[in-house]
């Protein structure tokens, strides 16, 4: 992990613009960014956040190659 600070659920929600009910679902269908259990809180590495991002991409236009 880098040095950056980690995101807590409700950040990490806003981040994505949807709510954090929505990021809970993803989570427990294992479909969501890759997060960190501490005690009771949720927390999410911003690079992770950023990765998770990358496999949503999607290609306009055409079919991707």
């Amino acid at each position: 992990m880098g040095s950056e600070r980690l995101w807590s659920h409700e950040e990490t929600a806003t981040f994505l613009d949807v709510s954090p009910w929505t990021l809970h679902k993803w989570n427990s269908a294992g479909t969501g960014p890759k997060s960190y259990k501490l005690g009771k809180h949720r927390k999410y590495a911003p690079q992770d956040v950023y990765a998770w991002l990358e496999t949503r991409a999607s290609v306009s236009g055409g079919v991707a190659a």
